[in-house]
C-alpha cells in the first residue's frame, strides 16, 4: 500500500480540526453559555493542529489575532497583549545571551569542561544535568534555570555529536539532556515556597484567606522528597525506557575531550566579557530578591534577563571586524538565528489561555471538580491534580492558582476539609505540564532548540504527568496532614 503524503496528511489533519472544532461549536456538547462555546471551539481547532502538526506551531499561535476579534471574542489589541507578555521579553533576552555564548565559542568550552567532569557516559551526563537543574530550580525561577542550563546544554550535544565516533543513539541523548533541563527546572521548582510563582500565589491566598502562615520549613518536608521523586523518576523514564541513548564511558573520546580543551588555550577577551555578562545576570536572578528588599530598585527576570541582552550589545567584543572597526559582542545580523517563533508560539498560548479564563471555563471546570466531592477525599485529591496538570498544558500556571485557589477554597470549606489538603495539590499540578511546549516557559525554551518534535516531547510528557499525578496524589493525602499536622 502506497504511504500517504505529507501534504496529503497535512490536508487531512487541517480538515480534522476544522471539523472537530464546528461540532464542539454546533452540538456544545458541554451546554456552554454562546462565548464560552466560541472560544471552546478555538481552542479545539489550535489544539488539533498544533497536535497533528497541520500547520507550523507558531502559525497556528497566529490564530487568535484572527479569530477572536472576528468572533466577537476578544478586541484585538486584548488578543495582541498576550503576544507582548513579559514573559517573550524574558524569552528573548535569555535567547540572546544563549546567541552569545554560541557566537564567541565559549559554550564549548563550558560543555568541554562539563563532559571532563562527569565523563562521556550519556546517562551520567543527563543525571548530571537533572540534579544541576532540579538543585538550581528550587532557588531560582524555572524559567531563569533554564535560561541559564539552556546553552550549556546545547553546546555539550554538540561536542559529543563531534567527538563520539560510535553507534550509540545521540538523538535520543540530545532528547534526554532538553527534557532534562526543561521538566527538571518544573519539578525543582515545587520544592520550595521560592522555587516558582504558584507556590507563592497559593501560600499568599492561604495567608489572606484563612490567617494561616504555612511554614517554608513544612513546605520543604512535604515537598522536597517529592520534587526529589520526581526528578529520578525522570531520570529512569528518559534513559532507561523512552530514549536509551546506550552511550558508553569511551577512553579515546574523553582523550579528544581533554585534548581539545588544552587546543583552546587560555579564555580570549571576547570570552571573558560574554561569561562576564552571562554570570552577572545569572548572579542577578539569583540575587535579585535580596536586592528588592533593600527597596532601591525593583528587579524581576524580565529586566533582568533583558539588561543583559541590551549590554551584549552595547559591549565591545575585544577584537576588530574586517573593516578595522571595533565589534560589538553581539550585532543585530546574529538574531537572524533566534527561535522568533517560539516567542509567537508562546505569545499565542497566553493569548488562547486569557480568552478560555474571560470566558468562564475555568470557573466552570472548577464547579465540575466540586462534583467529584462525594466520592472520597482520594478520588477528589486525584481529579484535583489530574486537572490541575492538564489545564496548565495550555494555561499560565500562576494565572492558573490564583483563579483555582478561590475555587478550590470554597470545595474545601463545604466539604470541612482543611483546604491544604486540596489546595496543595492543584499548586504542584499547575508546575508540573510536560506535554506541551506552551505548558511552561522551560518546555517552550528546549522546545526551541531543534532537537525535540512535539510528538516526542508529547509522548514524553505524558508519561511524566501520569507519574506526577500519581505522586502527587498519595504525597498530598497521605503524608500532608501527618507531616503538617493538619
Amino acid at each position: 500500500m502506497k504511504p500517504i503524503s505529507k501534504n496529503v496528511r497535512n490536508q487531512l489533519a487541517l480538515g480534522a480540526g476544522l471539523i472537530l472544532s464546528l461540532v464542539f461549536f454546533l452540538a456544545n456538547p458541554f451546554h456552554f453559555d454562546d462565548k464560552a462555546a466560541r472560544v471552546l471551539a478555538v481552542a479545539v481547532l489550535m489544539i488539533t493542529w498544533w497536535v497533528s502538526e497541520a500547520l507550523p506551531m507558531p502559525v497556528v499561535a497566529l490564530i487568535p489575532l484572527v479569530l477572536f476579534p472576528l468572533m466577537n471574542i476578544m478586541p484585538i489589541k486584548e488578543v495582541s497583549a498576550g503576544y507582548a507578555d513579559s514573559n517573550i521579553f524574558l524569552f528573548m533576552g535569555g535567547f540572546m545571551i544563549g546567541l552569545a555564548i554560541e557566537k564567541w565559542n565559549l559554550h564549548k568550552r563550558i560543555a568541554l569542561t562539563i563532559v571532563n567532569i562527569t565523563g562521556t557516559s550519556g546517562n551520567r551526563i543527563v543525571l548530571g544535568f537533572i540534579l544541576a537543574t532540579g538543585l538550581l530550580s528550587m532557588w531560582l525561577s524555572n524559567t531563569a534555570t533554564t535560561m541559564m542550563m539552556y546553552p550549556i546544554a546545547a553546546s555539550v550535544i554538540s561536542v559529543i555529536k563531534d567527538n563520539h565516533k560510535g553507534n550509540a543513539r545521540l538523538d535520543n541523548l540530545a532528547i534526554c539532556i532538553m527534557l532534562a533541563i526543561a521538566y527538571s527546572s518544573n519539578f525543582g521548582g515545587i520544592a520550595t515556597i521560592v522555587g516558582t510563582p504558584p507556590n507563592v500565589a497559593f501560600v499568599s491566598f492561604i495567608k489572606e484567606k484563612y490567617n494561616y502562615t504555612v511554614q517554608f520549613a513544612d513546605w520543604m518536608l512535604i515537598c522536597a522528597p517529592l520534587s526529589l521523586l520526581l526528578l529520578f523518576s525522570l531520570y529512569f523514564v528518559m534513559t532507561k525506557w523512552l530514549y536509551p541513548s546506550r552511550l558508553g564511558g569511551d577512553g579515546a573520546t574523553r582523550d579528544l575531550i581533554k585534548h581539545e580543551l588544552q587546543q583552546l588555550g587560555p579564555l580570549t577577551t571576547s570570552e571573558k566579557r560574554v561569561l562576564i555578562v552571562f554570570v552577572s545576570t545569572a548572579l542577578l536572578w539569583i540575587t535579585k530578591d535580596l536586592i528588592n528588599e533593600l527597596k532601591i530598585v525593583k528587579l524581576d527576570d524580565t529586566m533582568i534577563a533583558m539588561a543583559g541582552a541590551l549590554a551584549l550589545f552595547m559591549c565591545p567584543a575585544g577584537e576588530n571586524n574586517k573593516e578595522g572597526g571595533r565589534r560589538k559582542i553581539l550585532d543585530w545580523a546574529d538574531t537572524s538565528k533566534m527561535a522568533w517563533g517560539i516567542l509567537l508560539l508562546f505569545g499565542g498560548g497566553i493569548a488562547l489561555a486569557g480568552a478560555l479564563e474571560k470566558a468562564g471555563l475555568i470557573k466552570q471546570l472548577g464547579q465540575w471538580i466540586a462534583g467529584f466531592s462525594g466520592s472520597g477525599g482520594l478520588m477528589l485529591v486525584f481529579i484535583i491534580a489530574l486537572v490541575s496538570l492538564f489545564i496548565s498544558e495550555v494555561m499560565s500556571n500562576i494565572a492558573q492558582v490564583i483563579v483555582f485557589s478561590p475555587v478550590i477554597g470554597g470545595i474545601a470549606d463545604a466539604m470541612h476539609i482543611n483546604p491544604i489538603l486540596l489546595g496543595l495539590p492543584m499548586c504542584l499540578g499547575a508546575s508540573c505540564a510536560s506535554m506541551m511546549p506552551m505548558g511552561t516557559p522551560p518546555n517552550a525554551i528546549v522546545f526551541a532548540s531543534g532537537h525535540i518534535k512535539f510528538n516526542q516531547m508529547v509522548k514524553a510528557g505524558f508519561v511524566m504527568n501520569v507519574i506526577a499525578v500519581i505522586v502527587i496524589t498519595l504525597f498530598c493525602w497521605y503524608l500532608v496532614p501527618v507531616l503538617m499536622g493538619l
